[in-house]
């Protein structure tokens, strides 16, 4: 079950030049990103967990997509 809107996600398409976007494109990218952004929080969290924090900050996001470029 996909927790992002699809029409925040179907905003994104459209803001990028898609002029029509079908449900289940926008609801396959909602999958796609969802998948990616927990995959990210993932090594974030782990990141924060090793440098003896709870909270995870943005540059603990932002290393976390470096890593996994």
């Amino acid at each position: 079950m996909v927790e992002l809107p699809i029409a925040a996600v179907d905003r994104i398409i459209r803001r990028v030049g898609g002029q029509r976007v079908s449900e289940s494109a926008a609801r396959e990218l909602a999958e796609v990103l969802e998948e990616k952004g927990m995959e990210i929080a993932g090594e974030a969290t782990t990141l924060a967990e090793h440098a003896g924090r709870k909270t995870v900050r943005d540059e603990d996001i932002r290393l976390a997509m470096r890593k996994r470029e």
